[in-house]
């Protein structure tokens, strides 16, 4: 694997021809033919790569015309090499019937590979948010390493797919789930902003949470997972204690619908509705506070 070095403008593509080579190779570099049992996934590579509808058609145009647009491979110590961009393509390769699919070998460092698996898979449509929150998480730390510091990282992590950084740390804090958490959260038996707050949980009292949840069916409100937080950092969250907070008995909430025209004009167009929530959700506490 390569070396921790280098910086983000390295690696910063500023067109479509950038990522993928265009049909003149300035800088040298060759589509090469790679055997498909010589391409290896990115390591922690954490995008689904399913056999659905939209692989058939991936598949049924690959059969008919071939890889139009090379992968982006690196070498691998063990051989072959490792995918950076082109997981689907090369599966769709294998349905096709193919042997081999074009790719341009590059000698990215891990980091810089890294940030261009990201960038190159975080604006399909379909990603879960444990595809996002462990993509996010491994860019992040790409990014530090190559020494980009300071509050603008979480900017610079967010930009390629358009979000800010307030929105990027909610799920790098998110990638800190266990599998089985995070998997809660993909099913949307778990909200993202309870999943925050249960991130901040040890392993332990994670899987406390885990049990209870599988055992009971229970759904997470924001009052409990803010209640599991704080006993967690206090050390005080116990098997019984989670129990106890998850069987509960629910107050009814209240649904309150805003209108986006209503407070659109307060809120830079870049913000989620994740980071107008957290915004206003923190004006009315700071509102409460003072009551």
């Amino acid at each position: 694997m390569g070396s921790k070095a280098g910086s983000a403008s390295k690696v910063r593509l500023n067109s479509f021809d950038d990522l993928f080579g265009g049909a003149e190779n300035t800088s040298g570099e060759q589509i090469i033919h790679a055997k498909l049992a010589d391409l290896h996934t990115f390591k922690g590579h954490p995008f689904r790569v399913l056999d659905d509808e939209k692989m058939e058609e991936t598949t049924e145009s690959i059969g008919k015309y071939g890889v139009l647009v090379p992968g982006i491979v690196r070498p691998r110590e063990g051989g072959g090499y490792e995918i950076i961009a082109g997981h689907r393509r090369k599966r769709g390769s294998e349905k096709a019937g193919l042997d081999t699919m074009p790719v341009i070998v590059r000698n990215y460092t891990d980091d810089e590979a890294t940030i261009i698996m990201v960038d190159s898979n975080i604006q399909r449509e379909d990603i879960l948010p444990s595809e996002k929150a462990k993509a996010y998480a491994m860019k992040y730390e790409a990014m530090k390493h190559q020494g980009s510091k300071g509050g603008s990282t979480l900017d610079e992590v967010g930009e390629a797919a358009g979000e800010s950084g307030k929105t990027v740390q909610r799920y790098v804090w998110l990638a800190r789930l266990s599998d089985e958490l995070l998997g809660m959260v993909d099913a949307k038996k778990i909200g993202i902003a309870q999943g925050v707050d249960i991130s901040f949980l040890s392993e332990e009292q994670q899987q406390y949470v885990t049990v209870i949840l599988q055992e009971t069916g229970a759904s997470v409100s924001n009052a409990q997972a803010a209640k599991l937080k704080e006993y967690g950092k206090s050390g005080e969250l116990t098997l019984a204690m989670v129990r106890l907070i998850l069987t509960e008995e629910k107050p009814k909430e209240r649904k309150v619908t805003i209108k986006g025209d209503k407070i659109n004009r307060y809120f830079p167009e870049d913000y989620s509705n994740d980071d107008i929530e957290g915004i206003i959700i923190g004006l009315l506490e700071e509102w409460q506070s003072k009551r």
